[in-house]
């Protein structure tokens, strides 16, 4: 079984919690795409964990993790996210955790080079997390990325650190007028970061492949939304790479094998880190209330997240995006204190009614949404574990989200532990 689990909105929509619940039947976990610039938060029997670039099944000591070729590694984070679990009493081993060489490395200086374009926009910039995915993303298609399999060969490592950096510092020294980096600390960096996880690099597409033929079950884990999906996202405001289940196995090193099942994950209302057009967002007491209810600041930066209703119109093309086979509803508990429960159906632009998802920020900046309302459940629903437990009035919500999202909702969840889930089918 070929599974994968991926964001229908903007992301932070609970996919973390829910790999670390699936993970329990399947062999393997692949994080696919993505750097350190979003969080997979889980809450299970060994604590609360926050992951940026470790898979979320990695707390599963029987199942073996891969951080893809699709991914850019910061090799610093990466260090500090083992040691913290290895802290709580997760060890690791080349049987536990295998990295791609063919994934790229996110260098001090991509970071760098974030913070200074972001400064340089001043308010037209992007809301970049400043963790340097972009201008990693940029070197990998410019020919100009470290990958993690350089670190095997420290004979040629110099040289290309060498090259690079001299490249790079055309941008920073005389481009932003800052003070170039040096090759030497570069070295430095990759030695002192890079050293600690040569054990568990490797040849992974040769592994998964190996896994197929086995009849080994997969699950595969991306990051962020449909909506931050560099092509059919919210461009510009949109991550740097492919967000979307079709990358799913292109992104793992394994192109040549098909997905069995899509599980999109989304809240039961709507959040959003970063700028960019947010059709439906709360704002003032109203806003403060279903940030607070809901606990929601980024697993990443702590940035506070923007908040509002269930938005249909985003919610069914992000389905759409992902070819979602069914969905996971996540945080219903948080709309318990709603006397009436806002939903988007429809936006307004230019005084007519849409239902279509625009394809240009320049639509949905001038969007309104269109609410309909709903009888709230008004109780807390955080012990529930079967359907019949749920109040008729959070049944009734799950149906209508569920007709207007067109896919049917397989999953949801009443509370952050790993248990808190109802299986609805």
């Amino acid at each position: 079984m070929l599974t994968s689990i991926v964001g229908i909105n903007w992301g932070d929509e609970g996919k973390g919690r829910m790999v670390d619940l699936l993970s329990r039947d399947y062999d393997i976990v692949v994080r696919y795409q993505g750097g350190n610039n979003a969080g997979h938060t889980v809450v299970n029997d060994k604590g609360k964990f926050v992951m940026n670039l470790l898979p979320s099944g990695i707390l599963r000591q029987e199942t073996t993790n891969v951080l893809a070729p699709g991914m850019v590694i910061d090799l610093e984070h990466l260090h500090r996210e083992i040691t913290t679990l290895e802290n709580a009493g997760i060890s690791f081993s080349p049987e536990h955790l295998l990295i791609s060489s063919r994934a790229s490395i996110c260098m001090p200086y991509h970071s760098l080079l974030d913070r200074m374009e972001e400064a340089r926009l001043g308010n037209k910039k992007f809301g970049s997390t400043l963790r340097g995915i972009s201008p990693a993303y940029a070197d990998r298609y410019m020919k100009k990325a470290l990958r993690i399999g350089d670190l095997l060969h420290p004979e040629s490592l110099k040289e290309k650190v060498e090259d690079i950096v001299e490249w790079k510092n055309l941008t920073i020294e005389k481009g932003y007028g800052w003070v170039p980096v040096s090759a030497a600390d570069m070295l430095a960096w990759l030695d002192q970061y890079g050293t600690p996880i040569l054990s568990y690099i490797g040849d992974t597409t040769d592994y998964l492949g190996r896994a197929i033929s086995e009849g080994k079950s997969i699950l595969f884990e991306a990051q962020l939304g449909a909506l931050r999906d560099i092509d059919y996202g919210i461009y510009p405001y949109t991550s740097a790479s492919p967000t979307l289940a079709a990358y799913a196995t292109l992104g793992a090193g394994i192109p040549f094998a098909r997905l069995d099942e899509t599980i999109g994950i989304m809240k039961a209302y709507s959040t959003c880190v970063g700028e960019g057009p947010f059709v439906c967002e709360m704002f003032g007491e109203e806003g403060s209330m279903l940030r607070e209810a809901g606990g929601e600041y980024g697993a990443a930066t702590g940035r506070p997240r923007r908040v509002g209703p269930f938005d249909a119109v985003a919610s069914r093309y992000g389905v759409r995006m992902q070819g979602s086979t069914c969905l996971a509803l996540t945080k219903l508990d948080v709309l318990s204190y709603m006397e009436e429960i806002p939903i988007c159906t429809a936006y307004e632009i230019d005084g007519k009614k849409v239902t279509a998802f625009p394809a240009s920020c320049e639509e949905l900046n001038k969007a309104k949404p269109v609410y309909e309302y709903l009888p709230g459940f008004h109780c807390d629903i955080s012990s529930c574990r079967t359907p019949e437990e749920l109040p008729t009035a959070a049944k009734n919500y799950i149906q209508a989200l569920e007709e207007l999202a067109g896919c049917p909702i397989r999953y949801v969840s009443v509370s952050a532990e790993r248990d808190a889930c109802i299986q609805m089918f």
